[in-house]
């Protein structure tokens, strides 16, 4: 193995589910809508959102609005839209400093680094200028691949850009959207992480308590 595959929220970064729902509930706000509506719409969407299915973030935070019955002006959308992009950047700035000296460390000791994330268009527009983004040699995001975990091609869209084989790759990920049986299936060595979250405590495979822990691989 000598290229890491990692993902992004809950793994690197916190998830931040606290501050999404607050965020969230601002956001309906701002656009006029009922605020448990729109955070009730706005989950449901999640797949559609990580495809980037309704284009970019004003888009479907408009998709969203009129879901729940609301008619938001442009305004009204450059505010909720302020608000998501700041969070995505308050998020993004967050990585302890223990994860990025072990991608630091990775990259050192000349592994191929490479991000699988389901992520929505506002985050990706943020991540080149996140302190992560200067360890990665590969980003597969779910909104440009056009695909999303657990799907094999959002996997296979990092391999390739790596040049890489499954079988080349460590994996690691806090668990969500079932990525790392997904992973493991594609023949990829696959690590859980419950640092952030205890997101699929039926894992049975490999665990670490911190991202830290994956130096000990550096040696294998």
């Amino acid at each position: 193995m000598r290229v890491l595959l990692s993902d992004l929220f809950s793994t690197l970064i916190s998830g931040g589910d606290d501050e999404r729902d607050v965020v969230n509930a601002r956001m309906g706000a701002a656009l006029g809508v009922d605020a448990a509506a729109f955070q009730a719409a706005f989950d449901a969407s999640s797949y559609e959102r990580f495809i980037g299915a309704y284009g970019d973030l004003p888009s479907t935070l408009r998709v969203i609005a009129e879901r729940c019955g609301g008619t938001p002006t442009d305004e009204q959308v450059q505010e909720a839209t302020g608000l998501r992009r700041a969070l995505a950047q308050r998020l993004l700035g967050r990585a302890p400093a223990a994860t990025l000296e072990t991608l630091a460390a990775f990259k050192a000791a000349g592994w191929r680094i490479g991000l699988v994330s389901n992520i929505t268009a506002e985050t990706q527009l943020q991540w080149p200028t996140s302190p992560l983004a200067q360890y990665f040699d590969a980003t597969a995001f779910s909104a440009e691949v056009g695909a999303a975990k657990p799907e094999p091609a959002i996997y296979r869209s990092a391999c390739t850009a790596l040049d890489a084989d499954p079988t080349d790759c460590l994996y690691v990920g806090d668990g969500n959207d079932n990525e790392l049986p997904a992973a493991a299936a594609l023949g990829m060595h696959t690590i859980r992480t419950t640092e952030h979250a205890n997101s699929d405590p039926t894992w049975a495979g490999p665990t670490i308590t911190t991202y830290a822990d994956l130096t000990a691989y550096l040696a294998q």
